[in-house]
This record gives structure tokens, sequence and C-alpha cells, in this order.
């Protein structure tokens, strides 16, 4: 009888500790998934959260942040040091300026025209090698990489697109678009916060 309860007792023990080892799982947003874990400049990240851009009800696109560890703020965001990535897939065809123009708007409500005005040059140089795309088709992958020594890189498919633009407070500006006072989307902040 002992022997018997023991051997429960220890397959129960190992299917706890198989449940527990399972990594977590990816998301799943719009038929698009975004693996639980990415590598950006040899550097593990974690997928902080995941959400949907929509706009007039129509899908736009799908979006990951990937950071070094979570963070449910988005101070704790714009603090975090070491590679992150946002990840885009569009859902939809979209041409380079309305993706350009969108991402640019949002620098813009985000920011005093003060604040605005330092990022301006590299806010061309982002847009720029944005229109340089003509088209992003429906199912497009875009990479925003910060790059620790090198800068926030483009990169759509696996097609690194412009050069990296120099200084964190350019990422940091381009995260205030889906996380600054007047995101894009506030429940699409809330999504890549992790708090849906």
């Amino acid at each position: 009888m002992k022997t018997v309860l023991h051997r429960h007792l220890r397959q129960a023990l190992l299917a706890t500790a198989l449940i527990i080892a399972l990594p977590t799982h990816a998301a799943d947003i719009a038929g698009v998934r975004f693996d639980d874990k990415a590598t950006v400049a040899g550097s593990e990240l974690v997928l902080n959260g995941a959400g949907l851009r929509t706009r007039f009800m129509l899908k736009i696109y799908a979006i990951g942040l990937y950071l070094p560890k979570r963070a449910d703020s988005a101070e704790a965001v714009s603090t975090t040091s070491g590679p992150r990535r946002i990840q885009i897939v569009t859902l939809r065809e979209l041409t380079a300026e309305q993706f350009a123009d969108a991402l640019v708007e949002g620098l813009k409500k985000n920011h005093s025209e003060t604040e605005f005005i330092k990022l301006q040059a590299r806010a061309d140089d982002f847009r720029n090698a944005l229109l340089s795309l003509k088209t992003a088709p429906n199912g497009s992958q875009i990479r925003l990489e910060w790059l620790p020594g090198s800068g926030t890189r483009l990169s759509v498919g696996n097609e690194i697109r412009g050069k990296d633009i120099p200084g964190e407070d350019f990422f940091r500006a381009l995260l205030r678009i889906w996380l600054g006072d007047k995101p894009i989307d506030q429940e699409l902040k809330n999504a890549l916060l992790g708090k849906v």
C-alpha cells in the first residue's frame, strides 16, 4: 500500500514539476503568433505584452513588445536598460507613407514642440527609411530594435532598412507612440503593458 502511495505521489510531483517547467505561452493576436522570448543583440528578451491596432473597426497591425524583464508601467518600460524590440505584423496592405505618417504623428502627439525639435532630424531619417519600403503588404514583419552602442534599427523581414538611428532617447520616443500620455490607442497600451 505504501509503495503504491509513494509511486502516485512521485508521479504527481513529477507532473507538477513538468507543468511548472513549461514555458509561458506565446501570444496569438488576430492570428499572429508572438513568441514568449526573442533574442536581440545576444540578449534574451521576454514578451511583455501584445495587442491589436484597429482603426475604424479595421485591423491594421498586431504588435508585441519585448523587454529584458517584464514591466507593467510606461515609466518602468522607459527606464529599462539593454536591448528592446517592438515587433509589428501588418494585417492589411499599407502604403509606406500611411505607416510613416502615423508613426510621426504619434511622435508629435507625445512630445512638446521643443522636445520634437530635438528629435526632428532623426525622425526624418526614420521616416525616409520607412518610405523606402513603398508598401507594406499584409503579413509584413517590421521590427524596431534598440541596440545599445548602435542605435534604433528598422528591419522589415530580415532586411535592415536605413542606418541605425543614434540615441536611446529616440527609441524611448518611439515607445511613447504606444505607451505615452497620448497613446495611439489606450487599450493597446494596456495590452503592451501586459494588463489585458
